[in-house]
């Protein structure tokens, strides 16, 4: 008889095998008994079943030692009925967005075992194996829908086919946006509503490479926008420097991002050309974690702490948040580039406890090129609008005149304004030549010189003054900026009242100081060149 490898044997196995032939060498002698039950207590086994092994061994040789499979293992043996109804018990119970444990199912199958009557039901156990196949198809499909690792190499696979194993800084970028969880207001208080903030993610680091703050909703023109900002060397406002450096810029060689009109429009397709980066779509929505996660981390550890904050479920709540908000939106951007700075980008990422997020950037850069040019961004990246120079190298836009050098000379030439919707006191005036754009010069609202003005608080500053029958000129903007700085300066100054207002003396008490009037601003009138050109046959 040909004896099976010991190889194939387990160790438990080899051990009965030990035990059995040493057992063998005393047989037919009168020691027998006394070796067989020693070698049953070795086994941990009774002496019966010692000798049912033994007798295993000598018609079959080893293979009589392995264990005997039954022919249904795996197999759970429960009533067909039972078994339908905990599948549909826990599937009707995970359906959208609904979870329903195992043991809450065990828990049912005993509560509908007691209303029919019947003594005899699967127990937890039972319903646990009848569930493991369910619960382990269910895991494998939902790793099947997320992002794959291979290794510790991060694998992304686009709508088309493409697969990226993302190994280096600035290879794969993520955008996306979000509404921002904090009400913003203007100068003069007034609430201007909810912020859309735009972020830039590098996909190797997690760092944050750029961002766009503002009161738009997303479109083609806000994606470039916050493109601009994550490709060129980072600048701040003045009085929101942070203490660290926004080291991270470049040009990425892939964009991930969904497939919204705000990333698939001929807008970004020619940005994309023009800077060599290539497209590349998501193919499930389950697949932005990378870019969606900040987004979760700003709401709750910046903008909950701040005035004006606010979620989705906040409408019971919506007077007393938009009296308590009093930031600006040039404030609250100058507030969270100093966290996403000092705080988030020095954190470490989940899957790289070791290192910030910026460490991880800078060690996983590659040769860094020389960022493109900012003008070449500006042709691509900003908003536009089309306006015509006016007799003295004036222009209007927004309400405001604007006036730059060197214009007066294009007097009367259509004119292309590209400009950022977060500070409208400085326009670029572009001529269109042909297929392109030629940069003629900055141009600076008159008086907001030193001023920052959002276009959306442009807008609403011209609506108060049209309510009021006021004329709209840049002065009275002005006026309306600074009257708002003024009041919280002089509420800031001024010294607290006493707790018992009759401490004050009687004729103070009684006739309080009364404030000077305000000047009045001189009348201002605006002209048309255009028009007076026109009438005057210039």
């Amino acid at each position: 008889m040909t004896l099976p490898h010991l190889e194939t044997l387990s160790l438990d196995e080899r051990r009965r095998l030990e035990v059995i032939q040493g057992l063998e060498r005393y047989r037919g002698q009168s020691t027998y008994r006394e070796v067989e039950a020693a070698a049953a207590a070795t086994l941990s086994l009774s002496v019966r079943n010692l000798k049912r092994l033994v007798r295993h061994y000598r018609e079959r040789g080893i293979e009589g030692l392995k264990r005997q499979v039954r022919f249904d293992e795996g197999n759970v043996r429960v009533d067909d009925s039972w078994r339908e109804f905990i599948l549909e018990r826990y599937r009707n119970g995970n359906r959208g967005t609904r979870k329903t444990s195992r043991a809450q199912i065990a828990k049912q199958v005993a509560s509908h075992a007691a209303a029919i009557g019947s003594p005899n039901y699967p127990s937890r156990r039972t319903v646990y194996r009848i569930l493991s196949g369910e619960i382990r198809q269910a895991e494998q499909k939902q790793k099947q829908r997320s992002i794959g690792w291979q290794g510790d190499t991060l694998t992304l696979t686009a709508k088309s086919g493409i697969e990226i194993a993302v190994e280096y800084s600035n290879q794969v970028w993520q955008c996306d946006h979000t509404p921002a969880d904090i009400v913003v207001v203007d100068s003069q208080g007034d609430v201007l509503g909810r912020p859309t903030l735009t972020t830039v993610i590098d996909t190797y680091s997690r760092c944050i490479m750029g961002i766009h703050l503002g009161l738009e909703p997303p479109s083609a023109a806000v994606t470039g926008l916050a493109l601009r900002h994550a490709i060129l060397p980072k600048q701040y406002q003045r009085g929101y420097e942070p203490e660290a450096l926004w080291e991270s810029y470049g040009v990425p060689k892939y964009l991930y991002t969904d497939a919204g009109s705000d990333f698939t429009s001929a807008h970004i397709d020619q940005v994309a050309s023009r800077l060599g980066i290539v497209l590349c779509l998501r193919r499930r929505p389950a697949e932005g974690g990378i870019v969606e996660r900040p987004f979760g981390t700003l709401n709750r550890e910046f903008f909950s702490t701040l005035p004006g904050y606010t979620t989705a479920n906040a409408k019971p709540h919506l007077a007393s948040i938009n009296a308590d908000a009093c930031l600006s939106l040039e404030q609250l951007e100058g507030l969270l580039i100093r966290y996403i700075v000092d705080n988030y980008n020095q954190q470490p990422d989940a899957r790289d406890r070791q290192h910030s997020r910026i460490e991880r950037w800078r060690a996983g850069q590659m040769a860094q090129g020389k960022p493109p040019d900012e003008r070449e961004l500006d042709l691509l990246l900003m908003r536009q609008q089309r306006r015509r120079i006016y007799q003295g190298g004036y222009l209007r836009f927004a309400n405001l005149i604007y006036r730059g050098e060197y214009l007066s000379g294009h007097a009367g030439a259509d004119v292309v304004l590209r400009y950022d919707p977060r500070d409208i006191t400085t326009v670029l005036v572009y001529q269109p030549q042909g297929t392109t754009d030629v940069f003629l010069a900055r141009a600076h609202a008159q008086n907001l010189e030193t001023e920052r003005l959002s276009l959306a608080e442009a807008k609403a500053i011209s609506r108060r003054l049209r309510e009021a029958r006021t004329e709209i000129t840049n002065q009275s903007i002005l006026s309306e900026i600074q009257s708002r700085v003024q009041f919280i300066d002089e509420l800031l100054s001024a010294p607290p009242l006493p707790a018992n207002h009759e401490d004050l003396p009687s004729d103070e008490a009684s006739e309080p100081e009364s404030s000077p009037a305000p000047k009045p601003l001189p009348a201002i009138r605006v002209y048309d060149y255009e028009q007076l050109r026109q009438s005057h046959g210039l």
